[in-house]
């Protein structure tokens, strides 16, 4: 547990998007699932790839579903009573996610979606794995997924993964 602490505390001083210089003014979004992101708080659950997603948000920004805030918070909940985090580790690592770039789309969780549901028939998602799907194919964005159900309902759909 002190290594992941370690890591995103690093992580958190070393890391503020609003003054890279390499930011450009075109930004290209991307739909961003809660597993790559809670990969940055875990090390057993951290890649290459995630931690490549990561530094492109220094320079571009996250689309995520309405539901992404929740599911987020829920998993470090999980993980405080599981003792792999602490408060302090779990409030380091929401600081890092609020320094990030990421647009919550409001449209995702007004109403029950039709798409959802097709979407998740379809590709035997869960609704919430279909809002980001339903998400990428709506604002023509890549996702970045380790959900591997979700990437290949992705690939089958046409949409570009990350």
């Amino acid at each position: 547990m002190e290594r992941t602490a370690t890591r995103y505390h690093t992580r958190l001083r070393s890391f503020d998007p609003r003054n890279d210089r390499r930011r450009s003014s075109v930004l290209m979004p991307i739909v961003l699932d809660a597993s790559v992101a809670l990969s940055w708080c875990f090390a057993d659950e951290s890649s290459s790839e995630s931690e490549a997603i990561l530094d492109r948000l220094r320079s571009e920004r996250a689309v995520v579903p309405q539901h992404w805030p929740v599911e987020v918070t829920n998993v470090l909940l999980v993980a405080e009573r599981r003792n792999r985090l602490n408060p302090s580790q779990s409030a380091a690592f929401t600081q890092l996610l609020e320094a990030l770039a990421i647009e919550i789309d409001l449209h995702t969780g007004a109403r029950v979606s039709e798409s959802w549901l097709s979407l998740g028939r379809e590709y035997q998602l869960s609704a919430y794995d279909a809002a980001y799907l339903d998400l990428a194919i709506r604002r023509g964005m890549p996702l970045a997924t380790r959900d591997q159900r979700l990437r290949e309902a992705a690939a089958n759909a046409g949409v570009p993964l990350i």
